[in-house]
């Protein structure tokens, strides 16, 4: 009896389930035809089969089929006339002349070429000595020169305060000598006097507008009477064809035919094993090497800061120079400022007023009564009371009526509820199904539990809806 053996893409009833192919397996080729793929195993060919054709038609550009008249307006009306060239200028034909060009320059003929050696340079060539071995040595500025402790100097330089002198400076300026202040001396001004001139003829305020118009008399204007509103005697009619045709009937809540969300649940423990799990292998790594560092041991005897300046120096006996120059120390006085100076006592501001605006007489007196702002709406508007318009809009009362509602749809009556069923290859082993072997495609195949495998190894799923 032959075994049957299944895969999970096989198994898998939902279409999300595939097997792990392997990208880097060699497939193998037997004596079929063509074993690449499993569509052309379980889709072979049909022949006799043709193409339907399609009936819809083809984009192409129909072009015109009379011929086309090149005759246009411009050719009709464009007449050609013989255009002849213009005669060119005849060149005269070159003639080489005899003999043979001297080349030579008087450059040629003073310099006198040398062989000439290339520059061999005399510095040797540069030689890079490497070795593996590990550079543990001192260099010679660590050893030589070690910190010390440096103790401050004194200050060979002598304490001078400075000392302001006691007289006052009163020496006087070239500019003070030399200047001689002058009073300001006042301008005439040539501008002409911006004033209106009057003059003594009348003015003549006659126009052609006053000489020709003649005033005419104004008829009343005419007032058209108001119409008075008159209601209607007879009922408004407000019944539409939707409330005469539409009658409502009381009926229940429709019922919903979706189904009820059953939980698929098991007693089994989540396996959490993935593959990153089962192959990773976690390998030893080892601390890193610290270097440490050389300890720094203070040097126990005293350091001499001496030089050969200091030592050498001779000290003489000379006065120091006395800076004149007083240092900027804010001084205060309780004396108040004397801002006063040689300019502003000889340059004293005069009093400058700003010309007045010119402004004309007004020609034309304003009126000093009261406005009066009665118009012709208030003074035709009669004022009426106004009358309460009636609704006719029908009152929003439902419609009710004792015959049932009939909900029956063609989803209702036709729907059949399906059982709700959990696809097997989404177990880590498919429930009545045993581990048979692996394919080189990266195909993990299943066989169906016989009656022997059922007694060697327990019922490991349950399935529960």
């Amino acid at each position: 009896r032959k075994m049957t053996r299944l895969c999970i893409c096989e198994m898998c009833s939902c279409g999300r389930h595939r097997c792990t192919h392997q990208p880097t397996a060699l497939y193998k080729k037997g004596s079929k035809t063509n074993v690449l793929s499993e569509y052309s195993e379980k889709y072979p060919a049909y022949k006799g089969h043709t193409r339907p054709k399609s009936v819809k038609p083809q984009q192409q550009y129909k072009a015109h089929q009379d011929t086309m008249e090149g005759t246009t307006t411009f050719r009709t009306d464009y007449v050609p006339y013989v255009v002849t060239h213009r005669p060119e200028k005849p060149h005269a034909e070159y003639k080489p002349k005899p003999g043979e060009i001297d080349l030579g320059t008087t450059y040629k003929q003073d310099f006198n070429p040398y062989e000439v050696q290339p520059f061999v340079p005399t510095r040797p060539q540069e030689r890079v000595y490497t070795t593996n071995a590990k550079l543990d040595t001192v260099p010679t500025y660590k050893e030589d020169f070690r910190q010390w402790e440096i103790s401050r100097r004194e200050l060979t330089k002598p304490d001078t305060p400075y000392q302001p002198p006691v007289t006052k400076f009163g020496n006087s300026t070239t500019f003070q000598d030399d200047f001689v202040h002058r009073g300001l001396v006042p301008r005439e001004s040539y501008k002409p006097p911006n004033i209106a001139k009057l003059s003594d003829t009348p003015f003549e305020n006659m126009t052609s507008n006053k000489l020709s118009y003649v005033p005419h008399a104004l008829e009343a204007r005419y007032v058209k009477p108001p119409i008075e509103y008159k209601p209607n005697s007879q009922p408004f009619q407000d019944l539409t064809t939707h409330r005469q045709d539409y009658q409502g009937l009381p009926n229940p809540l429709t019922k919903s035919c979706k189904p009820e969300p059953l939980k698929v649940a098991s007693n089994k423990p989540f396996q959490g094993s993935t593959e990153f799990r089962d192959r990773f292998q976690q390998w030893p790594v080892s601390l890193r090497q610290v270097q440490k560092s050389v300890e720094y041991m203070s040097p126990t005897e005293h350091m001499d800061l001496t030089t050969t300046s200091h030592t050498d120096y001779i000290k003489h006996q000379i006065q120091p120079f006395i800076s004149a120059k007083p240092f900027s120390l804010p001084t205060k006085s309780s004396r108040p400022f004397q801002g006063s100076t040689t300019m502003r006592d000889d340059f004293q501001p005069w009093a400058a007023p700003r010309q007045s605006m010119i402004r004309k007489q007004e020609e034309i007196q304003r009126a000093s009564g009261k406005m009066e702002d009665l118009t012709t709406f208030r003074a035709h508007f009669i004022q009426h009371e106004a009358q309460p318009s009636f609704s006719f809009k029908p009152q929003n009362a439902p419609l009710r009526t004792d015959a049932p509602l009939q909900n029956d749809t063609m989803y209702r009556t036709e729907f059949t509820p399906k059982k709700i069923s959990v696809c097997p290859a989404s177990f880590e082993s498919p429930p009545g199904f045993v581990f048979d072997n692996y394919d080189d495609r990266g195909h993990r195949f299943f066989r169906k539990m016989m009656s022997a495998d059922k007694i060697e190894t327990p019922k490991e799923m349950v399935l529960t809806a």
